[in-house]
Parts: C-alpha cells; sequence; structure tokens
C-alpha cells in the first residue's frame, strides 16, 4: 500500500510518498519559500533527484507542481495518481470540532477554511492543498486530516485556560490548543527510543524551531503545556510571527496605525517575527548570513529567540517538577547547531551542558549533543510527521 502525504506549514509544502510494507520512503520533497519566491527539492529512494527554482505564490500552485515531479521526468516515481492507496494531510487547527484524524469530505475542507481565523498562516493554505488534491486524486481513493491541536488535548485547564470571563470559553471556545502536536508526538516518541526508555518515565522540553516554533513539556508522553496559543502566533518569537506580545501593546499599535482587526492580525502574522524586527527576511538562513555580516537587527532575531526559549525551558522543567532531556527538531532546530549552541550556553547549573564537539556543524541527524555529565541530556531528533500522518491514514482506512 502507497501512501501520499502532505504536510502543508506556512511557507513550505512537504511531501513523502510512502510504502507502508516496510515504512519506506519511495520519494520525499519540499516545495519551499511559498509566497517568497519558490524552489521544489525531490528525492527518490533509488537516488534520483530533481531541484528547480518555480514561482509558487500559494500552495496549490506548488501543490500542482508535487505531482507533476511524483508523475513525470527522470526522478518520477509513479505513472499516475491512480497508484496512490490514500493520502493524508497535516492540519494545524482542528479546533473543537476535530479531535482525531477525520476521512476528508467537501464538508470537512470547509470547515477547516472555516477555521481560518484561529490559524491565519495555516488553515487557507491547508484547505487549498486539500481541494487542488481533490482535482488530481482519483476520487476513489480517501483522503485523512490529522490535527496538530489533538496531542495537546491532554492539556489541564489550569495550562490551557486564559484570564478572560469564562463565559468566553464556553461560548466562543477562547483557549489554548497548541500546535506543532504531530510533530511533538513523533519527536518525543523517537527520543525515549533513542534514549532506551518509556516515554511514560521522560519528563521532555520538545522544541520544534522553524518558520513557526513552539515548545511543548511533555510528561510522560502526554502534553502539559506548549508555548503556541489560541493560535499560532502565541509564544516564540518566529518567521513572520511576532510570538508572545502584550495585548495592550496590540491596540496601541493598531489604533496607531488606524488597523482594523483583520489588518492587525495580518500585521502580527505576516509582517513581524524574524522579518520585521531584522528587516531582512522571515528564513533564519538569510537571517544567519546577514548576522555574519554585521547586520545588527538580524543578531537582535537571533538573541531575542534564544532567549525565549531559555526562559521555556526553564518554565516547564518547573511545571513538570523535573526534567530529563531537551530536545530540538524542526528546520532551525534540527540544522541550526550556532542556536542550539546559544540556548544550552550558560545552563550549567540547570543540569544541562552540551557537548560543543558534537553539536558543532551537526545538521538534521539524531544525535546526543550533550556532554557525559550533563544531568539533562540534550538530543536532536529530526522530526518525522509524515510517518506519523502515514501511520494514522493506514490506521483509520483499515477500521
Amino acid at each position: 500500500m502507497i501512501i501520499l502525504v502532505v504536510n502543508a506549514g506556512s511557507s513550505s509544502l512537504k511531501y513523502q510518498l510512502i510504502n507502508m510494507e516496510d515504512e519506506s520512503v519511495i520519494a520525499k520533497g519540499n516545495c519551499d519559500r511559498i509566497g517568497i519566491d519558490g524552489h521544489i527539492s525531490h528525492k527518490t529512494l533509488d537516488g534520483r533527484a530533481y531541484d528547480a527554482d518555480c514561482n509558487f505564490p500559494t500552495h496549490t500552485e506548488a501543490f500542482m507542481k508535487l505531482v507533476e515531479t511524483l508523475t513525470t521526468g527522470d526522478a518520477s516515481v509513479i505513472k499516475s495518481m491512480d497508484e496512490i492507496s490514500a493520502v493524508g494531510h497535516r492540519i494545524v487547527q482542528g479546533a473543537e470540532i476535530f479531535n482525531k484524524t477525520t476521512l476528508v469530505t467537501d464538508e470537512v475542507i470547509q470547515q477547516i477554511d472555516d477555521l481560518q481565523e484561529l490559524a491565519p498562516v495555516h488553515n487557507h493554505p491547508h484547505a487549498l492543498a486539500l481541494w487542488a488534491c481533490k482535482k488530481v486524486i482519483p476520487a476513489n481513493v480517501p483522503q485523512v486530516v490529522v490535527f496538530d491541536t489533538a496531542f495537546h488535548q491532554t492539556m489541564p485547564p489550569k495550562a490551557f485556560m486564559f484570564g478572560l470571563p469564562y463565559e468566553d470559553y464556553e461560548k466562543y471556545s477562547v483557549r489554548k490548543y497548541g500546535f506543532h502536536g504531530t510533530s511533538h508526538r513523533f519527536v518525543s516518541s523517537a527520543l525515549a527510543e533513542a534514549m532506551g526508555k518509556d516515554v511514560k518515565d521522560l519528563k521532555i522540553v520538545s522544541c520544534h524551531l522553524g518558520n513557526g516554533s513552539s515548545i511543548t513539556a511533555v510528561d510522560g508522553g502526554k502534553s502539559v503545556d506548549t508555548s503556541m496559543g489560541f493560535t499560532p502566533l502565541d509564544g516564540v518569537v518566529m518567521g513572520t510571527r511576532t510570538g508572545c506580545v502584550d495585548p495592550s501593546a496590540v491596540t496601541y499599535v493598531a489604533e496607531k496605525h488606524g488597523f482594523t482587526p483583520k489588518e492587525m492580525s495580518d500585521y502580527m502574522n505576516k509582517k513581524s517575527g524574524f522579518l520585521g524586527v531584522s528587516g531582512v527576511s522571515s528564513d533564519n538562513r538569510d537571517i544567519s548570513e546577514a548576522t555574519a555580516n554585521g547586520n545588527k537587527r538580524a543578531q537582535l532575531v537571533t538573541d531575542m529567540l534564544v532567549y525565549q526559549i531559555k526562559k521555556y525551558i526553564g518554565s516547564y522543567a518547573a511545571a513538570m517538577n523535573g526534567l530529563d532531556a531537551v530536545l530540538f527538531t524542526g528546520g532551525i532546530g534540527e540544522n541550526a547547531y550556532d542556536v542550539r549552541s546559544a540556548v544550552c550556553k550558560d545552563m550549567d547549573f540547570f543540569g544541562i551542558k552540551l557537548d560543543e564537539s558534537v553539536n558543532d556543524g551537526l545538521r538534521g541527524k539524531l544525535a546526543k549533543i550533550s556532554a557525559p555529565d550533563s544531568k539533562v541530556e540534550v538530543w536532536v531528533v529530526p522530526t518525522n510527521e509524515e510517518l506519523l500522518i502515514a501511520r494514522d491514514t493506514l490506521a483509520l482506512i483499515s477500521e
């Protein structure tokens, strides 16, 4: 059985074609820098590759290129989409409508799109990818959606409630939902396996760092708190998102600019973060290059990110009454060894001590990067949301 997994992020569309007989990846790739310029990188199990700059104004164009790459050209792996048994999609926000993996229907896609105000950068692109997929995938091929918010349903009320009047929760479901749940669920389990321990016996701070970032406290394999909130806007500073901001600063800035609520939301979600502070780019690779060239505002972005991550690690250790491991994952977490180093610097008192000889230059590989005498283990754990989505998809269509 072959399953196509589509993982549409805020500026990327990752995909994997997986043979579920042995969970081998037939082909995988990434349509990157969506909304900036566009690029596709594609690799097959037998070593063929396709790499090209493309025009990706939205996720729709990226998905059409994905299909073209899988079925045509020197790096194709199937003759047509008829060979696919099912498609699994990662969806960021399910609110209280979706709390489990669900089969795709037109109504489900519309409900996902209707939730876009709760995830302005994600849910509409998800819906676009779903509609585009329906145009190409045969009608008899089931499609499944897996929701990031599901993993965080184990948070206790003291963690997910806001200090707003309780009726706002009762009437409008205003609460912390948390995101990147699929990734946090995968990497926390993968870390436990790498450590040779049961995830139920571990207290982990999982740092998913990318264009969108979130930090999660995983106690005994369950999410007990997470940095993102009602929407993916909350938490640490991100590619184009502010992260945590005093609500009064939001109303003050909106009034100064004369913004409507929608305009202010766009301002905070799409024009802030790395991009807004640095004035350079929303991409951490561009930020790093600018920093190396002496750009002080680019350096400030990294300093802010590192400082905020440190604070979350400390607060979540307190919330869990202990800490066994810190893990880094996501595009920045797996590849930006300078960020990992800065986060762990001067954390010896906390039991965190990095082995810089292992960390330096390490990109995208599962590895323990803490020193032998570090009381808290520190790991790089490549995320594989696609495999977890494929497993969930297979489980649902096999029922």
